[in-house]
Formats: C-alpha cells, structure tokens, sequence
C-alpha cells in the first residue's frame, strides 16, 4: 500500500483543487456553510422553536453541525467518485478503495478548520478549558473510520447500481432533523413526555452518539459516557471491517459496470 501512498495524496489534492478552483477566497468557504447554517437554526429557528432554553445555543448547534456536516458530505461526494473516475478505474490498476478514501479525506479539511476555531471560542464564551477535549482526538479518527467504512459501501453499490447516490442525497435531510443537531435527542418536541423515543433515536441512529460525543466534549466541556464512547469505538471497527468487506467483494467487477 506504500506505494500507492503518492496516487492517494494526488487524488486529494485534485479535490481540494477542484473545491478552490476559481474561488478568491480558497478555505474560508468551508467556514460560510456552517456559520449560515448556524445563523439560520439558532438566530431564526431557535426562538421560533422556543429553543432558547439552551444557553449559547448557536454554539451547541455548531458543536453538533461539524460534526454531521463532515458526515454527510463525506459520504455524499464519496458514493459517486468511483462514478466519476471510471476512466482510471478502467485503464489502471490499483486498490480503488483509495478513490472514495480521499473523497472523506478531504472532508477532515473543514472539519479541522471548524474545530481550530470553535474550541476556542467555545473556552472563551462558557469558560469550560477541560482535559476532556483531548477526546476530541480519538472521537474524530473514531468518525472518520466509522464514515469511511460507509463511503466505501456506498461507492461501491452506486457503482452497481446508479440509484444509490440520489437515494442517500434524499435521506440526508430528514436524517439531518433526526440526529440531534438542533435538539438534544431526549428533548425534541413531543418527544419529553415519552422517553424511550428519544432514546431510541439516540441509539439506532448511528451518528447520533457521534454527534451527542462532540457536543458532549466541545459544549459541556465534559467526557462522554461510557456508553457512547463504546458506542463510538464499536461503531468506527463494524462499519470499516463491513465496509472494506462489501468493496471487496464488489471490486472484481467494478471495471466492467463502470
């Protein structure tokens, strides 16, 4: 695999490239998307929801939108990239799963930038500097084996079967509502008198206990349970270990249905 460390850190940078391409302001576009997301939700929607019960709620939304953005846009740009490059998949031969690997890779570029400047801003504002946000550490790269292992799947059956990418570009919007980015799960409306509702959205979502991870660190200022970081760890190990399955078993014939 080392010798094909070179054609992956090329496919990353021909993202990146491609997402500066034209643009006079190269990075700070990965900062527009949430910061407006963020304005929109806690300075429009929170009032109007009565949300207000959260104190520094744009922060709480932004401290759960990093991490659901990086989520989605990683899986969404990584289910059509072998689509996209089907003429190297076709003429060269080399392990494919590096194409939808550098799709997440280059997703961590906003991620690092949102987290580099939310933290601190986060200390400043709710005073909570713990050792705690050193979890952040293992939390991310727990997130980005968790979404490769799903990128690698979805890339591989779009490839097969060309439904796929818009399916999942229809699902990430209610999915979106569905994972506590604006609402702790156990606290959406309607759901407070019935509680086993917003457990179970918690728990059979599987990037909720991310999301409740990293707002649990960055916004709390406190360590996750043990329960959610074991969901984390074991979640990032059975979707890579299924990932890597599916791709393989679907990568003999991705030449020929590309």
């Amino acid at each position: 695999m080392q010798r094909y460390s070179y054609l992956f850190s090329q496919l990353v940078r021909r993202e990146l490239r491609q997402k500066y391409q034209g643009s006079v302001v190269g990075v700070l576009w990965y900062f527009v998307n949430p910061l407006l997301l963020m304005a929109v939700y806690g300075v429009f929607l929170g009032p109007l929801l009565k949300a207000t019960h959260y104190s520094d709620y744009p922060i709480f939304i932004l401290a759960g939108l990093i991490v659901w953005l990086f989520f989605a846009q990683a899986l969404v740009a990584a289910a059509s990239s072998l689509v996209d490059q089907a003429p190297l998949v076709s003429k060269v031969r080399f392990p494919r799963e590096t194409i939808p690997a550098a799709s997440v890779t280059v997703q961590l570029v906003p991620l690092t930038a949102m987290v580099v400047v939310l933290v601190p801003v986060t200390i400043a504002v709710r005073g909570n500097a713990s050792p705690s946000l050193l979890l952040l550490v293992p939390l991310v790269i727990c997130l980005f084996a968790f979404t490769l292992g799903l990128a690698l799947m979805v890339s591989a059956l779009h490839a097969y079967f060309r439904d796929v990418q818009p399916i999942l570009t229809a699902l990430i919007v209610p999915w979106f509502f569905l994972s506590g980015v604006l609402f702790a799960l156990q606290r959406l409306p309607g759901v407070q008198s019935h509680h086993w509702v917003g457990s179970l959205l918690r728990w059979v979502n599987p990037i909720a206990p991310f999301i409740d991870a990293g707002r649990t660190i960055i916004y709390n200022g406190q360590a996750p349970s043990g329960a959610t970081l074991a969901y984390v760890f074991a979640a990032a190990i059975v979707a890579l270990a299924a990932g890597i399955a599916v791709f393989r078993a679907l990568d003999p014939e991705l030449a020929v249905v590309l």
